[in-house]
């Protein structure tokens, strides 16, 4: 048996992308390690997205060539592989700049790794891949696949069409595919029966959904939740990434009355100046992003909404980011991420002028998340002596304590939790602490079930 260890970087989608990789590779004999130390394969799952995303990547890769030199003084081998977004922007020069690196290959392509370790094997040198065929990957991969957990992900949409000034996405995952319906509900199927109670349904812009019904016909994300509730032992639906253009009627309805469906949307809306949107090619402004949530919150008056935040972007001025400020006020968000702007090459916000100074992103950045985590800590605080049902899904630090998530995607620890790892159960949430919530169980401790 040989041993593969998998480092993902960033979304969610990377972490579906890294389990579909070892799931390729299990034929071929690679097992799991816990460490690149004990690995022979090492494969670093990269995102474009965060700040410093190559840095990061060249650091590690200096990490394994010292791994990889031990190894080979003892008479072993050890394969190194760049996958994802980083991969697919740079792969050519990852392979000149890193001698190192065995395989390159692109979030489209890692379905081709079998043949490229092959190719390596054969003595043919480093193997880059970094072709779009998001069809030829989602049929090349084996149906079975390794257990995720209680909560698990699935690919729905790939790629992004809406071109953000900022946002590399187009570039790195191409042009907007979506899976079609049988398919998905096949590996929905396989999840479920694994032991999945609980699925997420990932897509750069998944709302944007649009794939092909058993009559052929397109299908939104609304008609493709609704079809998932139906399939027994699932008990919780949600997706994400949104783009606010893209809430359709329906989707809004099925925030209204499927009750599988998580009351919690993650809509980012990046800014809160009309200015800078438009700059960002967002395609909306500040107020359109308000009548969408009146919306969506009257659909469901119990749903909390999640966002994310650009500040520093070029030309941003304080005015601009004061319209920002008032946004997040005004929405009043359960969770948000933020971050400073950060250009990524080839992209048009890159090229632009007026860069906002770092000193300035920071202080702006300081601002903008005591807002959001004061927002934050209210809507937790507001959980404090309701009941809620928590999925349990992993054990907690402590003896026969387990933790689950909310709807609302809190985590929330219970004592005497452990052997209900897997279940739902109404819990009563006592007390707030930093990064969850403590709960007890209420007066009776019967499952709760969404079938």
């Amino acid at each position: 048996m040989k041993r593969l260890f998998i480092k993902t970087y960033g979304c969610q989608m990377n972490v579906y992308d890294s389990a579909r990789m070892a799931d390729l590779l299990a034929p071929l004999g690679y097992t799991n390690a816990d460490a690149p130390e004990g690995a022979d394969m090492v494969i670093l799952n990269t995102c474009h997205i965060r700040e410093k995303a190559t840095e990061k990547l060249y650091s590690d890769l200096g990490r394994l060539r010292g791994l990889k030199r031990a190894k080979a003084a003892r008479g072993e081998r050890m394969l190194i592989a760049v996958a994802g977004c980083v991969a697919q922007a740079e792969g050519a020069e990852i392979i000149a700049r890193e001698s190192s690196v065995d395989v390159v290959v692109g979030p489209q392509s890692y379905h081709r790794l079998p043949e490229m370790i092959a190719r390596v094997a054969r003595g043919a040198g480093a193997a880059l891949e970094t072709d779009f065929a998001a069809l030829d990957k989602f049929d090349a991969l084996p149906e079975e696949a390794a257990l995720q957990g209680v909560s698990a992900f699935l690919t729905v949409q790939e790629g992004c069409d809406k071109f953000c000034t900022f946002c590399v996405v187009p570039y790195t995952r191409g042009a907007e595919f979506s899976r079609p319906v049988a398919d998905i509900e096949r590996e929905a199927r396989r999840l479920v029966d694994a032991g999945a109670r609980e699925i997420t349904l990932l897509g750069q812009n998944v709302n944007a959904y649009r794939g092909a019904g058993p009559g052929g016909e397109a299908w939104g994300l609304a008609r493709l939740i609704r079809r998932l509730a139906r399939i027994d032992g699932l008990w919780r639906l949600r997706y994400t990434t949104s783009h606010p253009r893209d809430m359709s009627d329906d989707l809004i309805a099925a925030h209204a009355d499927e009750p599988k469906l998580m009351p919690y949307l993650h809509l980012p809306v990046q800014s809160g100046s009309d200015r800078i949107l438009e700059a960002m090619n967002r395609g909306h402004t500040a107020d359109d992003y308000r009548r969408l949530v009146e919306r969506v919150r009257a659909a469901n008056p119990a749903l909390a909404l999640s966002s994310d935040f650009i500040v520093g972007f070029p030309g941003e001025t304080d005015a601009d980011f004061a319209g920002t400020l008032n946004l997040a006020r005004d929405v009043g968000y359960a969770q948000a991420f933020s971050f400073k702007y950060s250009p990524r090459p080839g992209t048009p916000g890159a090229a632009m002028a007026k860069h906002v100074p770092d000193a300035v992103k920071r202080e702006r950045l300081t601002r903008l998340q005591a807002v959001l985590g004061e927002s934050q800590a209210r809507f937790n605080r507001s959980c404090v002596a309701t009941t809620m049902p928590v999925l349990f899904d992993r054990p907690g630090t402590k003896r026969d304590q387990a933790v689950g998530r909310s709807p609302y995607l809190q985590p929330v620890h219970v004592e005497g939790a452990l052997e209900m790892i897997g279940e739902i159960h109404d819990v009563r949430i006592a007390e707030v602490h930093s990064n969850s919530l403590k709960g007890e169980f209420a007066s009776t401790r019967e499952k709760v079930f969404a079938n």
